[in-house]
């Protein structure tokens, strides 16, 4: 919402990026801000920030059809009534205004984006047998399997390897113009100033496509991650973020990114992740959640900061028609003894989204469906041409 100064001129937030129109208005401007859910997001972001002694959290729920926000929270936060009181870090927008490496969450666009070029199928299989190394790089996975590796294996086990194998089938140059589509080379168009710009390498190589392919190497905001997600699930079209509600007719159809059934295929992949790979602690039961992990090492000078993670995890649910995206991140998570001292997003953000699920999904007219009614990914593969074999490692 933001706040204004003596003269009542906004200075952030809506109130900024707005002024020109509530001065001009008779009436309030209506907000796509849904109050019940906004509360629930922050109380389980500030839940797992004080689990995790996190520095810093964001969250967003977002429909996925419309790009309608229904939740933007940023911790540590501040009252708008006492501004002079707050601190310039709890008035730092870690959801528009961050932007940060986006790790094993920028494989959901590397997978849409081999199988939409037709580099790779589902069925296809790339070598993770050994490390991938590049000029002076070795690129290794987190626990290897040390073989060929199916697509949809690669993204369950979410291998490094064999996201880097597929984004050299595509090349430098068509990565770039396929994550340009998707809205992540340009600064976001949303109602607020706060609006953080993208960082991506000048010179586009193939170290470049390596890393970025896993989502090293670049760095977005929460908000272009969750708006190009929002597009992979709602069927490959095009979403406009936006914190205004759309009371008249709903938007015409965005620009078709994806096919409808690469968008299939990647929402089959998301569930079964959550049923199998690293995003098992996002399963909210009777939600039907499906989504990836991403954990990345904070850059600094010379380098990354191997003890400072920024862990996201992003969801959509339900994943037989999604209507909703979710999306979590927690910045320098420390360990416990519950997860074994691992601050990975598997163990930190997974949880966080599964809560945050089963709070909002309630509010938002979504009911729970029976463990034995719950399609499973074996059930959603038959809708892409029977091809359950593809599964069948699983």
């Amino acid at each position: 919402v933001g706040f204004t100064d003596r003269d009542n001129q906004g200075i952030a937030g809506i109130e900024q990026g707005r002024d020109a129109e509530l001065r001009e208005r008779d009436g309030p401007l209506r907000l796509s801000l849904d109050i019940r859910v906004q509360y629930a997001v922050r109380e389980e972001l500030a839940d797992a920030m004080k689990t995790f002694q996190a520095i810093g959290a964001a969250g967003t729920v977002m429909e996925v059809a419309t790009g309608e926000i229904l939740a933007l929270v940023s911790l540590p936060d501040f009252d708008p009534n006492r501004v002079p009181q707050s601190s310039a870090n709890a008035r730092f927008n870690r959801a528009t205004l961050g932007i940060y490496e986006p790790g094993s969450t920028f494989k959901i666009l590397t997978t849409a984006m081999a199988l939409e070029y037709g580099t790779a199928t589902l069925e296809q299989k790339f070598d993770a047998t050994v490390p991938l190394r590049v000029a002076r790089y070795t690129i290794r996975d987190h626990h290897p399997e040390n073989r060929w590796l199916s697509v949809p294996e690669i993204f369950v086990y979410s291998s490094n390897v064999g996201a880097a194998r597929m984004a050299l089938a595509v090349g430098p140059e068509r990565q770039r113009a396929f994550l340009d589509s998707m809205g992540l080379l340009r600064r976001p168009g949303i109602e607020l100033a706060e609006a953080g710009a993208p960082l991506f390498p000048k010179r586009w190589n193939d170290v470049s496509t390596i890393t970025i392919a896993y989502g090293h190497g670049i760095a977005v905001s929460q908000l272009q991650l969750a708006s190009a997600f929002a597009a992979v699930v709602n069927g490959g079209t095009r979403i406009t973020p936006s914190l205004l509600a759309r009371d008249d007719a709903p938007p015409a159809p965005g620009e078709r990114l994806l096919s409808p059934e690469t968008s299939e295929a990647l929402r089959v992949l998301l569930r079964l992740n959550v049923l199998k790979g690293t995003g098992r602690q996002a399963d909210a039961e009777g939600f039907e959640v499906g989504g990836k992990t991403g954990t990345a090492e904070k850059a600094i000078a010379g380098g990354y900061d191997p003890n400072a993670l920024v862990s996201s995890f992003v969801a959509a649910f339900p994943m037989d028609a999604p209507r909703y995206a979710v999306l979590v991140m927690l910045e320098e998570p420390k360990g416990t003894d519950a997860t074994q001292g691992y601050a990975t997003a598997g163990w930190t953000a997974a949880p966080a989204a599964s809560a945050i699920v089963a709070r909002v999904a309630p509010l938002l007219g979504v009911a729970p469906v029976k463990r034995t009614e719950s399609k499973t990914a074996d059930a959603l593969m038959v809708s892409l041409r029977g091809r359950k074999a593809d599964v069948a490692a699983f």
